[in-house]
């Protein structure tokens, strides 16, 4: 497999697209419950197909490359990513998982998106593992699928490159107590751990989606309500979390900067973080944030790139 450093697309796949939409590419017809114990019964279907099962649902859409790297990560001998996506093939065949692409005014995209189909959930409830998934999930937009996507790799990323990495959480619930309202952290948690300290990261996504920048504003006034009333313990932070805004490219954080400021949104406990699909690719994370700050020279607003040394 290609290393993330070797890469050389300067457009995040995760981007959205002019005119994009989501095109089905799994199977069609009936399978029934027999066919797939018989499957299981005679080793066709094994414990990695499960493992795989487990991870599809836990974080709802994902590529073959990120369950590549996932696997990988837990000692399992794929040996390649063919032999993955011949397995891959098998639960779509079966109707356990499903499959969709996207297509654009660009044309088709060069990865396929795999999800639970019902099969899938039948089999991961008789193993005791917590499935909430419905058919109405994968009608899920464009946006919110590739969202989800660009969180996988960050989390993944974080995973595989950060020696202080502890763990990640996929969907984080918070709380915005003066609006009265929960909500979730697109991008998920990753917690960092070193010399008997700890700091949890919180990421949320941006896409320029339709109306994004209303959306932006929206979210972050759920932010800024969390953080300006947080005290320990709230939504089960021991400390206050950083907030690291992903975003599309290099101009898009500056656009997202912007429409923060324009309207006000700015959180005074934090340093706001920024980031880009792309930075996730390099060997190391260590300068993977940015941070606007004011020049007192030009009393204009410039980017810098964060020097992290935890993230090495």
């Amino acid at each position: 497999m290609i290393e993330d450093s070797e890469i050389k697309t300067t457009t995040s796949p995760f981007a959205i697209r002019p005119g994009e939409i989501k095109v089905f590419d799994g199977k069609d017809g009936y399978v029934s419950m027999n066919q797939i114990i018989q499957k299981i019964n005679v080793g066709h279907i094994n414990d990695l197909h499960f493992r795989i099962m487990e991870l599809v649902n836990d974080f709802e859409f994902i590529t073959s490359r990120q369950l590549f790297k996932l696997l990988e990560k837990e000692n399992f001998e794929l040996k390649s990513q063919d032999k993955l996506n011949n397995k891959l093939e098998q639960l779509v065949k079966t109707k356990i998982l499903t499959r969709y692409y996207f297509n654009s005014e660009d044309g088709k995209g060069i990865y396929r998106i795999y999800c639970l189909e019902k099969m899938g959930k039948y089999l991961l409830n008789s193993r005791g593992v917590e499935c909430k998934w419905q058919p109405t999930d994968n009608t899920k937009p464009v946006a919110m699928i590739k969202k989800r996507l660009a969180s996988n790799q960050l989390l993944i990323s974080y995973k595989e490159k950060v020696q202080a990495f502890d763990s990640f959480e996929i969907k984080v619930p918070m709380n915005a107590k003066q609006m009265g309202k929960q909500f979730k952290a697109t991008g998920g948690k990753v917690t960092l751990s070193k010399n008997g300290k700890s700091i949890d990261f919180i990421f949320e996504v941006i896409r320029r989606e339709d109306d994004w920048q209303k959306k932006l504003a929206e979210k972050m006034k759920l932010y800024k309500d969390f953080y300006s009333n947080f005290v320990a313990m709230d939504s089960g932070f021991r400390t206050m979390p950083q907030l690291i805004l992903l975003c599309e490219d290099e101009k898009h954080m500056a656009e997202t900067f912007r429409e923060i400021v324009v309207n006000g949104l700015e959180i005074d406990k934090i340093n706001l973080y920024y980031t880009t699909d792309l930075r996730q690719n390099s060997s190391t994370l260590e300068r993977s944030l940015a941070e606007f700050k004011l020049d007192p020279e030009t009393n204009k607003y410039r980017m810098d790139n964060a020097d992290i040394k935890l993230l090495a």
